[in-house]
């Protein structure tokens, strides 16, 4: 909740306001009061949490206490990489100082330094030969502190350049901490609330052979564009709406709301599409390789396609949240997100009965359809969000380039289907699947230039913005 950015829900929109009304200085004094008081709490939450591991780890993997070797190894190697929960939650304040300035590039950048550590890891349990054995854990494990590390590194040396160093001070509980507190509980709740589901959905599937990783695997596919494309929209959007409405320009707000919706759904509908299309390609291609097998392959797609289905509902949260969150209304969505929560659990424990992990994959995206509609209609209901015109005819025509494209995409698929049979190799299955990938971005992009949904010109100036 707090390392990925939705304490920033609370902080983000204080701010702003503090810079644009009483200038930078003062804007820094918050952001330093609150990042010493968050310091000082991560340090004795993580303390807490990493002794209490044992305890812990019975209600977040409960499924694993039926094999002592397995729950130990996992309480072990979450004691080592726990620290990183306090990195990023720092490096996610730092990122909010950073994006309210408008500079985004070295909080875009930092997760980039996951993946680099990650892939050296990966690099350094190969060249050991450690394999399939507890050695491997505790590398990666290891490999994820680190990260944490150079993450936060990365960003106090950004935002000393920005000139907003983050030095802590001694803790104190000033009207302005009060203030981000008292918006950030249910700011955290409902900014967390994908965080939340996918806790729930892990601590159920822990409960069916082979679920955890299944949907852990499903959830890497479709987790690439939300986080290129939601998270992203979300994080620009926040500080471009708090500002503006602070200026008390209302029109300006709902037309910066409409275009980034309609980037987000131009984005994501076609991703969503592309991975119901092609799940089993990419899971071939990406990890069918050594104990993956295509049994794995075939279990697994088929949850791709119900978690994709819920990734344009994800998108419009972030995009619809932030209209909240710049009035300094955390409340509402918080409660929407304890429905979806709610209605999560529920569908989970009911569609897993049929369908195994895949009915978990389908309840979450069902709670985040829910979260979705409840957040739009209420926005809708106070005059916040109405959807432009020029939103409303393109719309339609989004949907339609996707659809084809899709259709294209399953074409290929099958003219390519022996690239994908067992002893074609990996080199036959890479290069069909880059054909595919290429084929689809291209048909799309030309599909939606063709019927309106969104011109090339039009889509190179929004994506610098």
């Amino acid at each position: 909740l707090f390392a990925e950015g939705a304490f920033n829900s609370a902080f983000v929109p204080l701010f702003a306001k503090r810079f644009e009304g009483d200038g930078a200085p003062a804007a820094h004094a918050l952001a330093v009061e609150v990042f010493s008081v968050l310091l000082a709490w991560l340090v004795v939450f993580c303390a807490a949490a990493m002794v209490a591991m044992p305890w812990l780890m019975v209600v977040l993997a409960p499924g694993f206490s039926s094999d002592p070797a397995k729950f130990d190894l996992a309480v072990e190697l979450t004691q080592i990489s726990f620290p990183y929960l306090l990195f990023m939650s720092l490096t996610a304040l730092q990122s909010g100082v950073l994006n309210s300035l408008n500079r985004f590039t070295a909080a875009a950048a930092a997760p980039i330094l996951l993946n680099i550590v990650m892939i050296a890891s990966n690099v350094v349990a190969w060249a050991l030969g450690t394999g399939n054995t507890p050695a491997t854990g505790h590398i990666f494990a290891w490999g994820i502190f680190a990260a944490g590390v150079a993450q936060f590194a990365l960003l106090t040396i950004a935002c000393r350049r920005a000139g907003m160093p983050l030095v802590p001070k001694f803790p104190r509980l000033t009207p302005g901490v009060r203030r981000v507190i008292a918006l950030s509980v249910p700011g955290m709740i409902s900014g967390g609330i994908m965080q939340i589901n996918l806790v729930i959905a892990t601590m159920i599937a822990t409960t069916i052979d082979r679920a955890v990783s299944y949907l852990y695997y499903a959830e890497r596919l479709y987790q690439l564009p939300l986080g290129v494309i939601g998270v992203a929209i979300g994080v620009v959007l926040l500080p471009d709406l708090s500002r503006k409405l602070r200026a008390g320009d209302g029109a300006a707000a709902l037309h910066s709301q409409n275009r980034a919706m309609e980037l987000s759904l131009f984005l994501t509908i076609p991703a969503a599409v592309a991975l119901m299309a092609i799940a089993a390609p990419i899971l071939h291609t990406v990890f069918e390789h050594g104990a993956f097998t295509r049994a794995d392959t075939l279990a697994i797609a088929p949850t791709v396609l119900a978690f994709a289905a819920g990734l344009p509902a994800f998108s419009m949260t972030k995009v619809f949240q932030p209209g909240f969150y710049a009035r300094e209304d955390t409340a509402t969505p918080m409660r929407f997100a304890i429905i979806s929560v709610v209605v999560n659990i529920a569908a989970s424990l009911v569609l897993s009965r049929w369908f195994g992990h895949v009915g978990i994959a389908m309840a979450t995206s069902i709670a985040a359809w829910v979260n979705a509609g409840l957040l739009g209609v209420t926005l809708s209901r106070r005059g916040y969000y109405v959807m432009d015109e020029r939103l409303q005819n393109r719309l339609p025509r989004i949907v339609l380039s996707g659809l084809a494209m899709g259709a294209l995409l399953l074409v290929g698929t099958r003219l390519l289907s022996g690239n994908y049979m067992e002893g074609a190799g990996f080199i036959a299955a890479l290069w069909a699947l880059l054909l595919l990938v290429a084929g689809g971005i291209l048909s799309y992009f030309l599909l939606a230039h063709a019927t309106g949904a969104m011109r090339l010109s039009e889509l190179r100036s929004m994506l610098k913005r």
